[in-house]
């Protein structure tokens, strides 16, 4: 198990914004637009967030001096305008809460700290065959004892809580994954929220890890530009996510954004799904039966050993694959934009991204209008910064949607 330690600053305390009074639910809701509008722009001054609110100025004053004097705001270098007086940005605290995100991926697991803009703090990561519940619970025991082990007393009382990703149905990918039945078959009745919780002395969150990583890019990536997309995340195996109106789209049973099922033509002219033509797992099956050993793509996703042409050959059926499935989701809702990323380092993202706009370009669109196919900004630690955001909107923001609706 390593760990990789980025940078901490040091400040105040956090609020609690939900209360029990109509007044201060009010009040709470009002702290939420303020800090979702703020993280929205990355700084705005107490004038620009009233015209934006319709609050009144009086109001916000009161409200933004609450988040600073609470350690959540911070205030910019004063900004000198044509006439009056000079306006004073204010934007997130870095240090105002942080928050522990878990990603439990079908290979390996990463555990996060996260401060509040979304910057990386710190990470664990561990590879296995497969993961297990109870060998889950003792990494995220051992991996947050070496995390509160680096930060200060203050720093651990500032920890929103814990965002847990992970694949939904964990217990069907038995063949897929080479796991033993019976080991696999712990996750059904596993309620790994109550587990983590009864160890960590703060609250537990859980999330489809692909739904959390587009979650992720909705806030601290493509999110701002574009109102509707949808969102391809390359794993073990292929998930995503629907974003409309530029809030995320669950779904009837919150799994919108299922692309890996997607049915598919089989090379042998049968019916398989999205899965069996694009994932990390079908690199893993072609290094292996080249007789190469697999464990960097792993152990070191930002860094792959050198494989020969094997990744180029998976790259060229990925992005392949993909143009179909793009087509196919495109028909259905007209995406302003389609976003890919993946557990693997950004040149291989650009890659995979180049061939999916090629092969898009030679497919038959009529009735389609094409996509902007973009890469992903927040890239491989997308799942586990997706899962460490859910403390932070449960508690400190509100649904992106509604920052949308403000005046121009």
């Amino acid at each position: 198990m390593a760990i990789t330690e980025i940078n901490p600053e040091g400040i105040s305390g956090v609020v609690d914004p939900m209360g029990g009074a109509n007044q201060t639910r009010v009040r709470a809701y009002n702290e939420r637009l303020v800090l979702s509008l703020v993280r929205r722009h990355g700084s705005l001054s107490k004038a620009e967030i009233a015209r934006r609110t319709g609050l009144s100025a009086q109001t916000v004053s009161v409200i933004m001096r609450a988040l600073e004097q609470d350690g959540l705001l911070s205030r910019g270098d004063p900004q000198r305008g044509k006439v009056g007086q000079p306006s004073i940005p204010m934007s997130l605290n870095p240090n105002g809460v942080l928050s522990l995100g878990l990603k439990i991926g079908r290979r390996s697991a990463d555990l996060i700290l996260m401060d509040f803009t979304g910057k990386v703090r710190q990470q664990v990561h561990e590879a296995y065959r497969y993961p297990t519940p109870a060998g889950i619970v003792r990494f995220v025991e051992s991996g947050t004892t070496t995390i509160l082990e680096t930060i200060s007393a203050d720093d651990r009382q500032r920890i929103a809580g814990l965002g847990a990703a992970l694949p939904f149905e964990l217990w069907n990918w038995v063949e897929e994954m080479g796991a033993p039945r019976e080991d696999m078959d712990a996750w059904r009745d596993a309620d790994i929220a109550a587990m983590l919780g009864e160890r960590l002395p703060f609250p537990v969150f859980i999330q489809n890890d692909a739904t959390a990583a587009c979650a992720a890019e909705l806030a601290f990536g493509h999110g701002p530009r574009f109102a509707d997309f949808a969102y391809f995340f390359l794993g073990s195996f292929i998930g995503g996510g629907v974003v409309l109106n530029h809030a995320l789209y669950p779904g009837r049973t919150g799994n919108a954004g299922a692309f890996g099922s997607m049915p598919f033509k089989s090379r042998e002219g049968g019916q398989d799904q999205l899965i069996d033509h694009a994932s990390v797992v079908l690199l893993e099956k072609l290094l292996l039966d080249a007789g190469k050993d697999p464990s960097s793509i792993w152990l070191t996703p930002e860094s792959w050993d050198d494989f020969g042409d094997i990744p180029s050959r998976w790259i060229e059926m990925t992005g392949k694959a993909l143009a179909f499935a793009i087509a196919t989701v495109c028909s259905v809702i007209d995406f302003e934009a389609v976003i890919i990323d993946g557990g693997f380092a950004a040149s291989v993202r650009a890659q995979v991204t180049e061939v999916a706009r090629e092969e898009l370009g030679k497919l038959d669109l009529q009735g389609i209008e094409p996509p902007i196919i973009e890469e992903g900004l927040v890239g491989s630690a997308a799942r586990a910064i997706g899962a460490a955001s859910l403390p932070l909107f449960s508690r400190y923001h509100i649904d992106q949607s509604v920052l949308f609706k403000e005046l121009a």
